[in-house]
């Protein structure tokens, strides 16, 4: 690979990956979300088709209730059924038929949340008056990977579930089972301590809103078995590539490095994406593309794209919100946080989804960060985060966190009562 191409790739990822674009600067610290959901048969658990049959479909429900809300059904650019929202943001669906509204970027939290709850809300009791639940959990826990198949066939699903498949079960289980609540944040006037901490707090953020402590009818053991889907699907795209001194000379050494699972395969094999530069010069939208295969705890778009919460419930969204902005838009909070964490460490990542609070050092530290962040959300005001919003944040904390509990507690109690 020459250097001038080399150069060339790292120059697009300095301007639009860790860089935000000029429209960013008009409205700062802004704050959006994607909520994702799985929807199963409220009588019986089963996962939902997209069509109706045996079991009720969620298309009709979406068209139905989108027809009631002024929603546009249209198409994704990769052919799979998309519905504008006249408020803002998409809904569309996972591989799984799991559902995820993207929001646009919001002003505030208080307007994210107010937004979220205009949506999420209504479209969960919509489902559930025609027998379908829209679980907020982070891996399905009722059914296996042979009772969740895989429902859009697309180019791209065809292909990350030929090569995952490979490597185990993880990639079916992360395609088709599993929901997350990402909270996405601008880059500002500080990008490189952003990513920095943003990194350094995924195992507590994995930790503080571990969800999924069950699986196919039975506890796994783990607190967030959703993380731990992820820790084994392929580490040659996700995990923590972090370097201080050179954030994106190291996300492109990352980026290289992992399989391209859209380009042809070479000896029967997807090559790593440097190595394929050996044998052709990939175009830049391949290379665009390439990057969409990459699923880092944080992934930088142009904004950061905070991934290691666990799917929640609606009552709680206020809390990862909080957390996130917290410490990242506060300038004392920053400072103080970076402070507190330290270096991202892959292998605390991997403590966060096995033992959760239960491990003594990660829930003093999330104590600590929580306190960071809520002094951080009071210092950005009232206007920006109302006192509500943000009481709902601190319910959730003392309720879990500061006793060393997390969500997914609640399913581990349900399971064993049941």
């Amino acid at each position: 690979m020459s250097r001038t191409l080399s150069a060339a790739l790292e120059a697009d990822l300095a301007e639009h990956a860790f860089a935000a674009p000029p429209s960013a600067s008009l409205m700062p610290r802004r704050v959006g979300a994607e909520v994702e959901l799985i929807p199963v048969e409220a009588s019986t658990g089963r996962r939902c088709p997209l069509e109706s049959g045996a079991v009720p479909g969620t298309l009709p429900l979406l068209r139905r209730f989108g027809a009631r809300q002024g929603w546009k059904e249209t198409r994704t650019a990769k052919g799979t059924p998309c519905f504008e929202l006249p408020v803002g943001g998409t809904l569309t669906f996972e591989p799984g038929g799991q559902l995820e509204y993207s929001t646009p970027p919001c002003r505030s939290p208080s307007a994210l949340l107010a937004l979220l709850r205009s949506v999420v809300l209504p479209l969960r009791a919509a489902a559930a008056g025609e027998g379908i639940e829209l679980m907020a959990v982070g891996i399905d826990p009722l059914n296996s990977t042979e009772d969740a198949p895989l429902l859009l066939r697309t180019r791209r699903y065809a292909r990350m579930a030929e090569y995952l498949g490979r490597i185990g079960p993880a990639g079916a289980r992360m395609m088709r089972q599993t929901a997350a609540f990402q909270v996405s944040l601008d880059l500002d006037d500080e990008p490189r301590l952003r990513w920095s901490v943003s990194n350094a707090a995924a195992p507590y953020v994995t930790a503080i809103f571990a969800n999924s402590p069950v699986y196919a009818g039975s506890a796994t053991g783990c607190r967030s078995t959703r993380a731990q889907v992820w820790r084994a699907l392929d580490p040659a795209r996700t995990g923590l590539p972090w370097n201080g001194a050179a954030p994106v000379t190291a996300y492109l050494d990352f980026a290289l490095g992992a399989p391209a699972i859209m380009l042809p395969q070479l000896g029967g094999e997807h090559r790593p994406f440097g190595e394929w530069l050996r044998h052709a010069r990939p175009t830049m939208a391949e290379w665009r593309d390439h990057l969409t295969t990459l699923f880092p705890e944080v992934r930088p778009r142009g904004h950061l794209e905070l991934r290691s919460c666990d799917a929640v419930a609606p009552r709680w969204y206020a809390a990862p919100i909080a957390l996130a902005v917290g410490i990242t838009y506060d300038t004392r909070a920053l400072r103080a946080a970076a402070d507190l964490l330290g270096r991202p460490d892959l292998g605390l990542l991997d403590r966060a989804g096995r033992l959760g609070l239960g491990d003594p050092a990660i829930g003093r530290t999330a104590a600590q960060l929580v306190d960071i962040a809520l002094a951080g959300c009071e210092s950005l005001g009232p206007a920006y985060f109302h006192p509500a919003d943000l009481e709902q944040a601190r319910t959730f904390f003392d309720h879990y966190t500061r006793h060393g509990r997390s969500p997914g507690d609640d399913l581990i109690g349900a399971e064993i009562a049941a």
